[in-house]
Protein backbone atom coordinates (compact mmCIF):
# COMPACT_ATOMS: atom_id res chain seq x y z
CA UNK A 1 0.00 0.00 0.00
CA UNK A 2 2.65 2.70 1.12
CA UNK A 3 2.31 5.83 -0.87
CA UNK A 4 -0.27 8.13 -2.39
CA UNK A 5 0.32 9.44 -5.78
CA UNK A 6 1.75 12.78 -4.28
CA UNK A 7 4.24 10.58 -2.34
CA UNK A 8 2.68 11.14 1.21
CA UNK A 9 2.15 8.13 3.09
CA UNK A 10 -1.45 6.74 3.15
CA UNK A 11 -3.16 7.36 6.48
CA UNK A 12 -5.73 5.34 8.40
CA UNK A 13 -7.73 7.13 11.04
CA UNK A 14 -8.81 5.13 14.09
CA UNK A 15 -11.86 6.44 15.56
CA UNK A 16 -12.80 5.55 19.12
CA UNK A 17 -16.08 6.90 20.64
CA UNK A 18 -18.44 6.61 24.29
CA UNK A 19 -16.69 5.41 26.81
CA UNK A 20 -13.63 3.88 25.30
CA UNK A 21 -11.23 5.39 27.33
CA UNK A 22 -12.42 3.44 30.03
CA UNK A 23 -11.02 0.47 28.56
CA UNK A 24 -8.70 -1.84 31.10
CA UNK A 25 -11.23 -0.98 33.60
CA UNK A 26 -14.49 -0.85 31.75
CA UNK A 27 -16.12 -4.02 32.29
CA UNK A 28 -13.47 -6.09 31.79
CA UNK A 29 -15.54 -9.66 31.48
CA UNK A 30 -17.41 -8.00 28.71
CA UNK A 31 -14.25 -5.84 27.55
CA UNK A 32 -10.92 -7.28 28.53
CA UNK A 33 -7.95 -5.58 30.33
CA UNK A 34 -6.29 -4.07 27.22
CA UNK A 35 -6.11 -0.43 27.67
CA UNK A 36 -6.99 2.27 24.56
CA UNK A 37 -3.27 3.30 24.71
CA UNK A 38 -2.18 -0.58 24.06
CA UNK A 39 -4.40 -0.71 21.31
CA UNK A 40 -3.63 2.27 19.66
CA UNK A 41 -0.18 1.67 19.93
CA UNK A 42 -0.62 -1.76 18.27
CA UNK A 43 -2.19 -0.42 15.39
CA UNK A 44 -0.16 2.57 14.89
CA UNK A 45 2.87 -0.06 14.75
CA UNK A 46 1.10 -2.32 12.40
CA UNK A 47 0.53 1.01 10.19
CA UNK A 48 4.24 1.42 10.17
CA UNK A 49 4.92 -2.17 9.36
CA UNK A 50 2.62 -1.60 6.94
CA UNK A 51 3.76 2.02 5.57
CA UNK A 52 1.19 3.62 6.54
CA UNK A 53 0.52 6.45 9.14
CA UNK A 54 -2.34 5.95 11.87
CA UNK A 55 -3.70 9.04 13.57
CA UNK A 56 -6.31 8.28 16.41
CA UNK A 57 -8.88 9.96 18.37
CA UNK A 58 -11.45 9.71 20.94
CA UNK A 59 -14.29 11.43 22.56
CA UNK A 60 -16.95 11.26 24.86
CA UNK A 61 -18.65 13.73 22.80
CA UNK A 62 -20.75 12.90 19.68
CA UNK A 63 -20.55 16.60 17.84
CA UNK A 64 -16.71 16.21 18.47
CA UNK A 65 -16.50 13.00 16.61
CA UNK A 66 -18.75 14.38 13.86
CA UNK A 67 -16.67 17.43 13.42
CA UNK A 68 -13.11 14.84 13.53
CA UNK A 69 -15.01 12.66 11.06
CA UNK A 70 -15.22 15.80 8.83
CA UNK A 71 -11.96 16.82 9.36
CA UNK A 72 -10.31 13.97 7.82
CA UNK A 73 -11.61 14.10 4.90
CA UNK A 74 -8.46 16.49 4.07
CA UNK A 75 -6.03 13.61 4.86
CA UNK A 76 -7.47 9.96 5.59
CA UNK A 77 -7.34 7.43 2.84
CA UNK A 78 -9.43 5.25 5.60
CA UNK A 79 -11.45 5.00 8.77
CA UNK A 80 -11.42 2.33 11.35
CA UNK A 81 -14.21 2.74 13.76
CA UNK A 82 -15.56 1.96 17.27
CA UNK A 83 -18.29 3.93 17.60
CA UNK A 84 -19.63 2.64 21.33
CA UNK A 85 -22.75 3.46 22.23
CA UNK A 86 -23.04 5.64 18.59
CA UNK A 87 -23.78 2.61 16.87
CA UNK A 88 -26.84 2.15 17.66
CA UNK A 89 -28.01 5.48 18.13
CA UNK A 90 -26.27 7.81 16.32
CA UNK A 91 -27.80 8.33 12.65
CA UNK A 92 -25.89 12.13 12.29
CA UNK A 93 -22.29 9.71 12.49
CA UNK A 94 -23.46 8.15 9.66
CA UNK A 95 -24.43 10.78 7.63
CA UNK A 96 -20.86 12.52 8.51
CA UNK A 97 -19.36 9.09 7.49
CA UNK A 98 -21.40 8.75 3.99
CA UNK A 99 -20.47 12.77 3.23
CA UNK A 100 -16.70 12.77 3.75
CA UNK A 101 -16.93 9.42 1.43
CA UNK A 102 -13.95 7.34 2.86
CA UNK A 103 -14.19 3.84 2.96
CA UNK A 104 -14.70 2.54 6.49
CA UNK A 105 -14.70 -0.79 8.61
CA UNK A 106 -16.79 -0.30 11.81
CA UNK A 107 -15.20 -2.51 15.18
CA UNK A 108 -16.70 -3.55 17.83
CA UNK A 109 -14.43 -5.45 20.96
CA UNK A 110 -17.68 -7.84 22.28
CA UNK A 111 -20.05 -9.36 20.07
CA UNK A 112 -22.93 -7.31 19.92
CA UNK A 113 -25.21 -9.58 18.81
CA UNK A 114 -25.00 -11.82 21.34
CA UNK A 115 -25.78 -8.81 24.14
CA UNK A 116 -28.79 -6.95 24.44
CA UNK A 117 -31.42 -6.72 21.40
CA UNK A 118 -30.47 -3.05 21.01
CA UNK A 119 -27.32 -3.51 20.43
CA UNK A 120 -27.96 -5.67 17.46
CA UNK A 121 -28.74 -2.89 15.28
CA UNK A 122 -26.02 -0.26 13.85
CA UNK A 123 -27.08 2.88 12.15
CA UNK A 124 -23.31 2.19 10.34
CA UNK A 125 -23.25 -1.17 9.35
CA UNK A 126 -25.04 -1.01 5.86
CA UNK A 127 -22.74 1.64 4.65
CA UNK A 128 -19.11 0.29 6.14
CA UNK A 129 -17.16 -1.53 3.53
CA UNK A 130 -17.36 -4.48 6.73
CA UNK A 131 -18.14 -5.50 9.96
CA UNK A 132 -15.51 -6.83 12.87
CA UNK A 133 -16.97 -7.72 16.47
CA UNK A 134 -16.36 -9.85 19.05
CA UNK A 135 -12.57 -10.63 19.47
CA UNK A 136 -11.42 -8.22 21.98
CA UNK A 137 -8.63 -5.90 20.80
CA UNK A 138 -7.92 -8.38 17.86
CA UNK A 139 -11.56 -6.74 16.38
CA UNK A 140 -8.88 -3.37 15.51
CA UNK A 141 -5.99 -5.60 13.90
CA UNK A 142 -8.42 -7.80 12.03
CA UNK A 143 -10.24 -4.65 10.91
CA UNK A 144 -7.56 -2.68 10.23
CA UNK A 145 -6.14 -5.14 7.92
CA UNK A 146 -9.46 -6.01 6.46
CA UNK A 147 -9.51 -1.87 5.57
CA UNK A 148 -6.10 -1.72 4.39
CA UNK A 149 -6.53 -4.78 1.52
CA UNK A 150 -9.50 -3.23 0.62
CA UNK A 151 -7.51 0.12 0.03
CA UNK A 152 -5.41 -2.10 -2.16
CA UNK A 153 -7.85 -3.18 -3.82
CA UNK A 154 -9.60 -0.08 -5.07
CA UNK A 155 -6.55 1.62 -6.09
CA UNK A 156 -5.36 -1.21 -8.39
Amino acid sequence: MGMTNSGKAKEIQVFHGPNLNLLGTREPEVYGTTTLAEIDGALRAQGLDAGLEVKCFQTNREGELIDEVHACREHADGILINPGGLTHTSVSLRDALLSVDIPFVEVHLSNVYARESFRRHSYLSDVAVGIVSGFGPASYRLGFDALVTHLDCSTV
